[in-house]
């Protein structure tokens, strides 16, 4: 063990050599006999030995040092115009320095999604731009940000014609509205999905927890609209109706208008007991029995 651990440290330093090496071969590069003398040949050899040294300091899980390697690579493949690989170096900084420094990450997959979408790789694109929404997800808790990236790499799917990919990212941005209280938000892309999906037979049975939600978030807004969506919904897919969801809806609504606390906490039990309730359907069904006169807001 102790072995390896010397091993790593050793390409450490075998990394900042390079490092210090590439430099000088960038700065020779810029001198007037540097430029005359196959300066371009220079930077070319000069990424390869950053991006070499960016993999020993992996090695050594010197991930800020990595990150800091691949940037300067990206950078001298921009200046040969090789935008493919200065893109792809970009990337593998984001990827170092997702373990270090997340603000860092994001702006060097940033720098990698200007470039692609340049080059009109727009499927790429998006899925960096759903990498970085992940990036504020966990690392940063930042969830406006993270609903401005689904909704980003939504739009590049669906320019691309990659519904479901764009349906996928939708969604997301639908569930983090609805906890954000942004209901109408939430709404329209349950609504939107949902009847994208109705009529696709490998795709229906999602189309129902769709309804579902919306109707939920309909509910927390106000008990008329929530029985106005349900039969809006019963009419548009019928299979809705003998759905589990729609039955528990139904028992709510009623729960609701008797503002029976009691009989909610049991509809929602009986229903839980079949089809265990997520974390999402959870808070959602607590802010509407929340709306219950008296109620003390759980669901035991």
């Amino acid at each position: 063990m102790a072995l390896k651990i010397m091993d790593n440290s050793g390409k450490e330093k075998e990394a900042i050599q390079l490092m210090a090496e590439a430099d000088k071969k960038v700065k020779s590069s810029g001198s007037f006999l540097g430029g005359m003398f196959g300066g371009n040949h220079k930077v070319e050899e000069a990424c390869e030995m950053y991006a070499r040294a960016a993999n020993m300091f992996k090695m050594a899980k010197n991930w800020s040092a990595a990150g800091n390697a691949f940037c300067q690579a990206a950078r001298l493949h921009m200046q040969l115009q090789n935008k493919h690989d200065s893109a792809t170096s970009y990337i593998d900084a984001g990827n170092a320095f997702k373990k270090a420094d997340p603000q860092e990450a994001i702006k060097c997959l940033n720098a990698a999604i200007d470039i692609y979408t340049d080059m009109g790789r727009f499927t790429i694109a998006a899925k960096h731009h759903i990498t970085i929404a992940e990036v504020y997800e966990s690392e940063l808790v930042d969830i406006e940000k993270a609903i401005a990236h689904y909704e980003q790499a939504a739009d590049y799917y669906k320019g691309e014609e990659s519904n479901s990919s764009a349906n996928k990212c939708l969604l997301k941005v639908a569930s983090y509205s609805a906890q954000l209280e942004q209901y109408p938000k939430a709404i329209e892309i349950y609504e939107q999905v949902g009847t994208n999906t109705m009529d696709n037979p490998l795709l229906k049975y999602s189309a129902k927890e769709y309804f579902f939600k919306a109707s939920l978030c309909h509910f927390i807004v106000d008990e008329l609209n929530a029985k106005l969506a349900v039969g809006k919904y019963e009419e548009m897919f019928p299979a809705f109706s003998d759905s589990r969801e729609c039955k528990l809806l139904k028992k709510l609504l009623e729960a609701h208008e008797e503002q029976n606390a009691e009989a909610f906490t049991e509809a929602v039990k009986e229903f839980d007991s079949i089809s265990r309730l997520d974390q999402w359907l959870t808070t959602m069904l607590l802010r509407i029995k929340k709306t219950i006169q008296g109620d003390e807001g759980d669901l035991k």
